[in-house]
């Protein structure tokens, strides 16, 4: 008999919150000020991760301008970021969610500043039972801060799902045997994320939605 799902553990860019543009744009702004070479594409592999290990992989060779790459990309981020939002239907799947019994989580590779930001912005702190930030614990595919959700909320892998539009996120829960599911209007492929063995790969927020309360409802009744 499967256990039934108590959890949703949500990554936050992409998956809730539509920023990939935006992060984009930050890290080519901050590229440019030190004259390092970003292309779109790879600037936007590198969402979820966390801010040291996206400057280690998009600037491998100027280690000692990590540092000042990084303030640029957040100072330019913070201000310009001002108007994202979550995607469409968002708010309506967390409550409803909520409204089912099912606790929620973040798991995400913001810093915990950038994340209490958009936790204020959204006013969706009290959704949440618990929240992790990369700056805060080890970035992703490690899944620590996943392990650390469940202690906090005293549930287990099987009593959880990942929901990701990232390898990084999807890698994370297999790690630790966590079912898991992929959102494809997020960063990464369809034959990417299908690479972690999802549940189901979601092409949509209500498709998300759907899904994860037809299955909560359909694990709990077995």
């Amino acid at each position: 008999m499967n256990s039934p799902v108590k959890l949703v553990i949500f990554d936050w860019d992409g998956t809730l919150f539509d920023s990939v543009g935006q992060i984009v744009a930050s890290l080519q702004f901050a590229a440019q000020q030190f004259a390092q070479p970003l292309t779109d594409a790879d600037a936007k592999s590198i969402i979820g991760l966390g801010l040291p290990e996206v400057a280690q992989r998009l600037f491998p060779s100027v280690p000692e301008l990590h540092t000042e790459i990084l303030k640029s990309y957040a100072d330019h981020y913070v201000a310009n970021s001002k108007g994202d939002m979550w995607f469409a239907g968002v708010a309506e799947m967390l409550q409803e969610l909520k409204d089912a019994g099912l606790q929620l989580a973040v798991a995400t590779g913001k810093s915990r500043k950038g994340l209490d930001r958009v936790l204020n912005q959204t006013q969706s702190r009290e959704l949440f039972s618990a929240t992790r930030a990369a700056s805060e614990t080890k970035s992703k595919p490690d899944p620590l801060m996943l392990s650390e959700i469940l202690l906090e909320t005293g549930v287990t892998a099987e009593q959880a799902i990942m929901v990701g539009d990232t390898s990084y996120d999807l890698e994370m829960a297999q790690n630790i045997a966590m079912p898991r599911i992929g959102v494809s209007y997020g960063v990464h492929s369809i034959e990417t994320l299908n690479h972690y063995k999802p549940l189901h790969i979601a092409p949509s927020v209500k498709n998300l939605s759907d899904f994860l309360l037809n299955h909560a409802a359909l694990r709990e009744a077995g």
